[in-house]
């Protein structure tokens, strides 16, 4: 029963994207779950510290401050939401180019929901019931990301920058589709032993069109059954700005690594720590501890909300996090057990996987 009441919550995130223009202020809100169990450990605070191929995602500045200077880095990531219901899998590699201090990076993310019945063809042209006609479809969500990223004045190393352009598809078996096109610019700064990270998530603002096709048939059952037929629409993803500081401490084979990060948006009033129109800030932060950079202890904390308890009450909610992980020679495998959401029981168990590639004689 629970697994099924999942389904129907994850489906109804899905198909809410019907209503187009009516629910702009979330849109594309599966590219703000990230990518990487190591992010996802660290209560998604890794603007500032991130520097592996996910940062391509995150912040694509990380590219170029990642210690690997002439080799190239693979990464994968597998989670399952909602039960199991919802997937959620990403691939990335990031490549040097052929001029000093200049990276590049492809990342793939796939957020899907499988198998879900279409119940439109369930009845014949007399009312009756069909169970043969019923078909499966998929719902799922698709991002392309290009990135690039270089270091300013390499002697000093202090200042990276980069950038994304991405492209947004999503689909809703036969019945809907979209694209979507945008731009991300970051950049991280040294100051000492402190980094500072800052992101503008699609500075550029972000649409999707949406188009929709039914069939006479499946229209009919929609108006037979009170539901809206929907029309060719458009949705928009506005900017975020997100900034962040980090640095890492040293005592003998211990290090400690925090950071806090804040994420601005700008689409209105939201129900996070400082809600204001039209910006509103979440904080978010995390703590890694290492031995000897070989095993890591992680947590995090994000995504405070005001929430309402059972006799109305007013709480302050937040999604908890924690995770491991382990460096062995050029691999990376971490582990995250984090909430989607903090007034439910939606935790998942996240996988990663890094490889480095380094040419021989480094």
């Amino acid at each position: 029963m629970r697994k099924f009441i999942y389904t129907i919550l994850s489906v109804f995130l899905f198909l809410s994207a019907f209503t187009g223009a009516y629910c702009q202020k979330y849109s594309n809100e599966f590219l703000s779950i990230g990518v990487g169990a190591r992010a996802q450990a660290l209560g998604t605070a890794v603007i500032a510290g991130g520097a592996d191929v996910t940062a391509g995602v995150w912040n694509p500045a990380g590219l170029a401050a990642m210690d690997l200077p002439n080799g190239f880095q693979l990464g994968a990531m597998h989670s399952e939401w909602f039960g199991g219901v919802g997937k959620f899998d990403y691939a990335g590699i990031v490549l040097p180019l052929n001029t000093n201090h200049r990276r590049i990076g492809l990342s793939f993310i796939r957020f899907g929901i499988d198998q879900i019945p279409n119940t439109l063809s369930l009845y014949e042209s007399d009312g009756t019931v069909n169970y043969d006609n019923l078909r499966e479809f998929s719902a799922a969500d698709y991002a392309f990301l290009l990135s690039y990223a270089q270091l300013v004045k390499p002697e000093t190393g202090r200042l990276a920058i980069g950038g994304n352009l991405k492209v947004v598809h999503r689909r809703i078996g036969p019945f809907a589709t979209s694209w979507g096109f945008g731009a991300d610019l970051g950049l991280q700064y040294k100051i000492s032993e402190w980094r500072i990270g800052v992101l503008a998530r699609d500075i550029t603002t972000t649409f999707n069109a949406w188009s929709f096709s039914f069939t006479d048939a499946e229209k009919e059952v929609l108006e037979l059954t009170n539901n809206e037929i929907p029309i060719s629409s458009v949705e928009i993803t506005r900017p975020q700005i997100i900034a962040g500081i980090t640095r890492r401490f040293q005592w003998k084979s211990i290090g400690i690594a925090p950071e806090l990060d804040f994420v601005a948006t700008t689409d209105g009033r939201r129900n996070t720590l400082i809600s204001a129109s039209p910006f509103s800030i979440d904080p978010a932060f995390g703590l890694e501890l290492d031995y000897n950079q070989f095993v890591f202890l992680r947590g995090g904390v994000s995504q405070f909300q005001r929430e309402l308890d059972f006799g109305g009450k007013e709480l302050l909610g937040v999604r908890p996090s924690i995770g491991v992980g382990l460096k062995i020679a050029s691999m990376k495998l971490d582990y995250a057990f984090t909430d989607l959401g903090s007034q439910q029981n939606t935790f998942s168990h996240i996988i990663s996987i890094l490889l480095d590639f380094r040419p021989k004689g480094q």
